[in-house]
Order: C-alpha cells, then sequence, then structure tokens
C-alpha cells in the first residue's frame, strides 16, 4: 500500500506508516503551497491513497470523480 501524506497532517504519522513498512510519500517534502487538485493528480498517477485532515477533499475527489478525472 502506498500513501500520499498532505501537509496538514502530522510527520508523527508518517513516521508511524514508514516504521510499518508503507511506501509514504509526504507533500511538505515536495512544495508547501500545492493545491488540492494537484495532490489528487500525483496520488492518482503514483496509485496513492492521501491521507489528510483537509475537510474539502471529499467534495473535491466527488467532482473528479464525476469528471472522469481520477
Amino acid at each position: 500500500m502506498k500513501f500520499l501524506i498532505d501537509v496538514c497532517t502530522g510527520r508523527s504519522l508518517t513516521n508511524w506508516l514508514t516504521s510499518k513498512g508503507y511506501d509514504v510519500k509526504e507533500i511538505r517534502d515536495e512544495d508547501n503551497s500545492i493545491e488540492d487538485e494537484q495532490i489528487i493528480n500525483i496520488a492518482s498517477a503514483e496509485d496513492r491513497i492521501i491521507i489528510t485532515v483537509d475537510k474539502d477533499f471529499g467534495e473535491l475527489f466527488v467532482l473528479y470523480k464525476s469528471m472522469n478525472v481520477v
């Protein structure tokens, strides 16, 4: 399983998932100001599960799915 950790999520979660052997990538290591749409595109392209506490992601993802973007 591969995860993409959003900036608003704590680094301790990344450390824990990594310690369990998961493939983890943090957005904060790429770009702290990246837009939500770009995060969804990265996750889709890399077949990663997004972990976030940002409540807007659910609506945005549903919109993208309805448009067959992801």
